[in-house]
């Protein structure tokens, strides 16, 4: 089987660190403004608004919690040797689908397994 350049193992694990960071960045910035509205007081729609926002915050941190896990799996396969390798066929990835989605598991194929799996056990 072949394996990835150092040149694209390289360019992904830049793109992973440099997303990360941003992830982390977003999250900071979110949790600041949630916190520095005025949290007392107000009108129904006031509390409304602010529970809205509040959830919405949930739902993104939630979203981006998820993509930081993915990137810490994609990093710890980088160091372990494994990056690059497809979970559902074991065939190497795609090298322009990895500088696209770096976290990915998942050749094209692949993917396209998994879904047609999900969508035949979803419909029974």
């Amino acid at each position: 089987m072949e394996k990835l350049t150092k040149k694209v193992m390289h360019e992904c694990r830049d793109k992973l660190i440099q997303t990360k960071a941003e992830i982390l960045n977003r999250v900071r910035e979110a949790k600041a403004n949630l916190h520095r509205e005025d949290t007392k007081g107000g009108d129904e729609g006031d509390q409304t608004v602010r529970a809205l926002a509040e959830a919405e915050f949930l739902n993104m941190n939630e979203r981006l919690r998820k993509r930081l896990v993915e990137i810490e799996m994609a990093l710890t396969r980088i160091d372990n040797g494994s990056y690059g390798i497809c979970e559902e066929t074991e065939e190497l990835i795609e090298p322009e689908r990895l500088r696209a989605i770096p976290w990915t598991r998942l050749s094209i194929e692949g993917a396209e397994i998994r879904e047609s799996m999900k969508r035949r056990y979803a419909t029974r």
